[in-house]
């Protein structure tokens, strides 16, 4: 299996972020100079004329040509796109630097930082022609990972840009590398990790010193000559902070680097940012899986010894539900065990446990799956997750290793048709807690626990199935893993007697509770996509903690940390390691908008109660996160940028911003502090917003309600995992013929097409090219010096021979790097997507003027010329968007098949008309709606559509909310069938531009089934309330 990448738009931001910083840079193959030989090669030390000195020939990158003014002008307005505070310059914060210019990328783990600046250092390559790049990682852990994630993107890489880096990891024993990457053409990338040129051991001081199997030179000098671009992966672990820097950050400055662009999560050192992506905006966008957390709760009950720790709740059919897990103590013939029991209402615990007398008198008088809760006849209640006595550290290790092995069934059943493999990851303390070689099975306590729980739990799991085709396939695929194959362990392995031991730790640094073992690294790294296969059969992977950097594995969905928390580990970083979206079969990422968060959740099985653990992580998020502003006024708000509906850019100018302040106060939108209040949160939620009264800001209100969501965090909250559970399907309302009537008529898989009017296309892309088309005009810098009077070979060697004496900036109407041959055509066409012919008879349609900035800055003016083209290509697709039904059809086994488990905290109570037993809604419009449809008399049956039933979109696939049939006797007409969409306003200024642009696609969706129909089949809407759905319907 082979993991697979695409273009992804926040990833192509990122890059962008850094590669405009340069705009108006001339493109150069790179300078080339004479590579230092040695002393062991003696040639002279000027060139000579027609003496091939090629083969001693280095090519550097080129030294940058902007300003420093140009620079600057060039970061604010990336910083503006991006909404960032604009950087007063370009200075360092710190004395000693690493480069002149530092760039700084915030992003989020588990959002491809690698791929990122793997990206970045193709596209600086392909505009600018530098090609010597330097990756610095704090640690072995990292460097492994970085290099394995070079090697499989490569061949992704070579598809985009014709060409692929050339990487290798820093080795002070094979030193010849360096001759190749100072020598060779192409994107060269030398990975190295900070032990390596900063620390005290004899290996690592080789790169300063002058060795003799290097030609009597020093490696740091060939580096150096190179001036290589620095991409930092983890600064924060690598330079310590602003008030004291560590000697990491000065043994950087001997790279002589042309710039630094970092790359981190949480910096330490604020610098010139350019990107921001953190922990709220890669959650709200989706590109991060979801966070569900186990926890258990002591919770002493006064007056009782009884033990009972709740499991969790179920719901199914059947009178006896829900019924609750619990565990208790019961009377065996062995003695006294603690087993899991299934209990509904009405149940006596003295006769499930045998008689044992804490029991006595205890009933169970009510089970409540909508709380998660059950309720004693002595008037206790208690939580799912919650235990009565206080456990044993040995106990609560028990009860996570069966937390992990439930959450993780629930997850692999559910992902199982999707072709999704759930992978689960222990992190662990101590090996001999899993590897005990005194044992003839080797089994060490913990596995001996894990394969007596899986046993047990998979043997009732499977007992609670259904029996139907897609519950025997799964049924099959986990009967044939053995329990003694299903789990592995991944250690630090004992190189005399091959026996896994506990790895070396630091102790101190960045670094503490890691470890730098390599060959544990490539074992982890080796497997890593052997592991996402459903021929493997390892489904639960055992690991050190002080090897969780090494962990990186996408399809990770459930984590139980048996270990004694340590100040080493933050829980974010813990649950850092299964943040990334998962993949499947085809190594496919799976994050299609639509369900990305109904796939993608993270459960974390912990020793903490659920509000402990949440607390402590919401709180190191909140400190992880950059400053943000908080308070509205107008000088927040004008300036600012924002995206109008036919895509283009507009800025917000004072008077628009002073009205849309005035707003806010008026509405009590914001508090006398300038806070968002929670007003404004509900009626941006509902959909329910003030229009405003100002002539000048009715026209651009719905495009700057943006700007005030920024001024809030609005922090992920983990869900208690063990509140989900699956919806009972209602089968006999599936089957009544109105509901099969109803599918039959709105299940068509579709194919859509879009044709445009090319003269249309043309004339609107001519009008905004000229309009809109800037460019910066080049500029560079004219130096002059002499050489200084009694010149000493020192100076020569420090580059100090000449004296600058004039500095002179001159403006060239043709670009400097103009010699280079562009295929104009080629480019657009490529960037846009639109034929040669087409993207021809623009070009040729513009003014003169505006075709002559070509000349001016060719780079600049083919990527601002494709933007702008397509953003009139993106305003014209819906217009002429037309949909051709197939014949192919969903199979009805999504409404049971790849259901996500649901909070029924959520949910109103059992429902009677609904094709399940349980809705769950995420707003009081939605509530409401569905009180009033199941008590209708004019609705015969409903549902809410399954999330595996969706409409292709230019802008995404879509999920319409509600599939309804109605009876309607007054008309005569038997029945009338309804697709719905809720939302809280109905006003299209109040929609999002996507969402407003998908819901007219389903507009021609369903237009184009009643066409092939020849009749009115199905209406589709968007609708506010009941009421008006029947309005709409005509049943009153």
């Amino acid at each position: 299996m082979k993991l697979q990448f695409k273009v992804q738009q926040y990833q192509t931001e990122a890059v962008d972020a850094v590669v405009e910083v340069f705009d108006g840079q001339p493109f150069a193959d790179g300078v080339r100079y004479r590579i230092d030989p040695g002393e062991q090669t003696a040639s002279p030390l000027v060139s000579i004329p027609g003496i091939d000195a090629q083969a001693d020939a280095g090519l550097r990158n080129t030294e940058i040509a902007l300003t420093s003014p140009q620079l600057l002008a060039n970061v604010h307005a990336v910083q503006r796109a991006r909404g960032l505070e604009l950087s007063k310059d370009l200075k360092d914060p710190v004395k000693n630097s690493a480069a002149p210019i530092n760039l700084d990328i915030e992003m989020e783990t588990g959002t491809g930082k690698t791929y990122v600046y793997t990206k970045t250092i193709m596209e600086l390559h392909k505009r600018y022609g530098w090609s010597k790049y330097i990756v610095v990682v704090p640690s072995i852990a990292i460097r492994e990972g970085v290099k394995k994630s070079f090697d499989i993107t490569a061949e992704h890489f070579q598809q985009l840009y014709g060409t692929k880096p050339r990487t290798f990891v820093y080795n002070s024993s094979r030193l010849h590398e360096l001759e190749r990457f100072s020598s060779d053409s192409g994107v060269q990338v030398m990975i190295i990790n900070i032990q390596a040129f900063n620390a005290t051991g004899k290996d690592a001081r080789r790169i300063y010193e002058v060795l003799d199997d290097f030609q009597s030179r020093k490696p740091i000098d060939v580096i150096a000559a190179n001036r290589p671009i620095l991409i930092i992966d983890e600064p924060q672990k690598i330079e310590g902070d602003a008030k004291k820097p560590s000697k990491s950050l000065e043994a950087l400055a001997r790279f002589n680097a042309l710039f630094a662009v970092r790359y981190s999560a949480t910096h330490k050192i604020q610098r010139t940012k350019v990107h921001r992506l953190d922990a709220v905006d890669a959650y709200n966008q989706k590109l991060v899986k979801k966070i569900a957390v186990r926890g258990i709760t002591v919770k002493h009950l006064a007056g009782s010894t009884a033990y009972l720790y709740v499991d969790g709740l179920e719901i199914g059919k059947g009178a006896d539900f829900p019924k609750a897990r619990v565990e208790l103590e019961v009377q065996t013939a062995q003695g006294i065990k603690r087993q899991v029991k299934r209990l509904s209402q009405g149940m006596n615990l003295h006769a499930i446990s045998g008689g044992i007398e804490a029991y006595k008198g205890l009933f169970v008088t009510d089970v409540d799956a909508n709380r998660d809760i059950i309720e004693l006849s002595n008037g206790h209640i208690i939580g799912a997750g919650e235990v009565t006595q206080d456990v044993t550290d040995d106990a609560k290790r028990r009860i996570q290793i069966r937390e992990v092995i439930r959450a993780h069934l629930d997850k692999e059943r559910e992902l199982f048709a999707d072709g999704v493999k759930a992978l689960s990851l222990f992190f662990i303390d101590e090996v001999a807690k899993y590897r005990d070689y005194e044992r003839e099975d080797t089994l060490g306590e913990y596995a001996r626990w894990f394969e007596e729980e899986y046993e047990r739990v998979l043997a009732d799991y499977l007992g609670q199935l259904d029996l139907d085709e897609a519950a025997e396939r799964y049924r099959q695929h986990v009967e044939a893993i053995p329990v003694r194959a299903t789990h592995e362990g991944y250690f630090s392995i004992d190189k005399k007697t091959g026996r896994s031991v506990d790895p070396t730790v630091k102790k101190t640094g960045e670094t503490a509770g890691q470890s730098d073992d390599v060959n544990a690294y490539d074992l982890i790294l080796k497997d890593k996509e052997r592991l996402l296969s459903f021929e493997e059969p390892v489904r639960f992977i055992w690991s050190h903690s002080a090897l969780r950097e090494g962990w990186d594995n996408p399809n990770v969905f459930v984590m139980g940390m048996l270990k004694k928390s340590d100040n080493t580990t933050t829980r974010r970083q813990e649950i850092g390691r299964g943040l990334r979206l998962s993949v499947d079969q085809h190594g496919e990422r799976m994050d299609n908008p639509v369900t990305v968060h109904d796939i993608n959740e993270l459960t974390v099985v912990t020793d903490e109660s659920y509000t402990e653990f949440v607390t402590a992580l919401q709180k190191e998020i909140v400190e992880s996160l950059s400053a943000r502003p908080r308070k509205a006024s107008v000088d927040y708000f004008a300036g600012k940028q924002f995206k109008t509906a036919d895509g283009s850019t507009r800025v917000l100018d004072k008077a628009i911003a002073k009205a849309l302040y005035n707003h806010l106060i008026r509405s009590n939108y914001i508090d006398d502090d300038g806070l968002v209040t929670q007003e404004y949160k509900d009626a941006r939620a509902a959909g329910t917003l003030a229009a405003p009264t100002a002539e000048a800001l009715k026209p651009v209100i719905d495009f700057v309600w943006p700007l005030v969501d920024a001024l809030y965090l609005d922090l992920p909250k983990p869900i208690d995992g063990r509140k989900r559970k699956k919806i009972p399907f209602n089968e006999a309302n599936f089957e009544k013929r109105e509901f099969q009537e109803l599918w039959r008529r709105i299940n068509h898989r579709a194919v859509y097409q879009v044709e445009f009017d090319s003269v249309e296309l043309i004339a609107n892309c001519i009008r905004t090219l000229d309009k809109s088309l800037n460019v910066t005009v080049m500029q560079y810098v004219v130096e002059a010096g002499k050489q200084v009077v009694g010149l000493e070979v020192e100076q020569l060697e420090a580059g100090t021979g000449f004296k600058l004496s004039e500095t002179k900036v001159e403006q060239s109407a043709v670009s400097a790097g103009s010699n280079v041959k562009y295929d104009l055509l080629g480019e657009i066409a490529q960037n846009t997507q639109l034929t040669r012919r087409t993207c021809a008879a623009i070009l040729t349609g513009i003014r003169p003027d505006t075709f002559a900035k070509f000349k001016q800055n060719p780079e600049q003016f083919i990527t601002e010329a494709a933007k702008l083209i397509n953003e009139q290509k993106a305003t014209a697709i819906i217009e002429h968007l037309t949909y051709d039904p197939l014949e192919d059809r969903y199979d009805s086994s999504i409404f049971t098949e790849n259901q996500t488990a649901q909070d029924l905290s959520e949910a109103s109570g059992k429902l009677k008309k609904s094709v399940y037993d349980y809705v769950v809604t995420d707003s009081q419009v939605e509530r409401d709606f569905v009180e009033r449809l199941d008590v209708s008399d004019e609705v015969v049956v409903y549902t809410k559509l399954p999330r595996g039933f969706f409409i292709p979109t230019p802008v995404g696939d879509y999920n319409p909310d509600w599939a309804i049939a109605f009876r309607d006797d007054t008309t005569k007409i038997k029945h009338v069938y309804f697709v719905a969409e809720t939302k809280g306003s109905m006003s299209t200024l109040q929609l999002k531009g996507v969402e407003e642009a998908k819901i007219e696609c389903a507009r021609k969706f369903f237009a184009s089934l009643n066409g092939k129909a020849g009749n009115k089949a199905v209406r589709y809407d968007v609708v506010d309330s009941y009421d008006s759905l029947l309005q709409l319907v005509g049943v009153q």
